[in-house]
């Protein structure tokens, strides 16, 4: 395995194959709210950003306290890391909340949704804004934790390389993305998501990492 940016060519065809499931290939829409979900990944701020100044949705909600893969570049929490990332790239401190105790996906749904209502902020459709192999563990988990909103996914749009090129170490990625994928039928199995889709050439591919050392993020 390598700890480059360089992704080793022997490997490639499954990463990308990981890669593309992870998409939900979503078409933008107009929603009441999007949520920020809290990573290593600061590009999910600045997705956001992006999509708030499109005028996609009226509302950010970031999520995420921290996790040991953050703790060191966003030490006072990733929801407030990218809050203020956000308002550099000129959203308006007021159409930003944040919620700073959620550790994983389910939580950062769970907790936005209290937050919401707390706000007495009605909420029908949302923006799950996530770093690119995210989308569809978040999406399962959205819907499974509350199913009554209608959710559009959405990443920064980037191709693989230049992801890889961004985040600077293609083992951590690829780890990643192996985790991400196991999670998919587990946290199904568990209850804690929805049942995907799982085409054989995925678990394929997942198989062949697996096998290839890629494991550090499996649970």
């Amino acid at each position: 395995m390598t700890s480059s940016a360089v992704l080793p060519d022997a490997i490639r065809a499954d990463v990308e194959t990981l890669w593309d499931y992870h998409d939900m290939h979503h078409a933008m829409q107009s929603a009441d709210v999007g949520i920020g979900l809290g990573s290593h990944d600061l590009g999910v701020a600045t997705y956001a950003a992006d999509l708030y100044r499109q005028g996609i949705f009226p509302l950010i909600v970031f999520t995420g306290a921290n996790a040991p893969t953050t703790i060191n570049e966003f030490p006072r929490g990733e929801a407030v890391h990218y809050r203020e990332h956000a308002m550099e790239r000129g959203v308006p401190a007021e159409v930003i909340l944040i919620e700073t105790k959620a550790t994983n996906t389910g939580q950062n749904i769970e907790h936005t949704r209290e937050l919401l209502a707390t706000e007495k902020i009605k909420v029908r459709s949302v923006v799950l804004i996530s770093r690119p192999y995210q989308q569809r563990r978040a999406y399962a988990t959205c819907k499974k934790l509350w199913p009554e909103i209608e959710v559009t996914c959405a990443s920064l749009p980037m191709s693989l390389n230049d992801y890889l090129t961004n985040i600077g170490d293609s083992s951590r990625v690829v780890n990643m993305l192996v985790g991400d994928t196991q999670r998919i039928t587990e946290y199904a199995k568990r209850g804690f998501a929805i049942e995907q889709p799982f085409p054989a050439d995925v678990r394929s591919a997942y198989d062949r990492l697996v096998r290839a050392g890629y494991t550090s993020r499996l649970i």
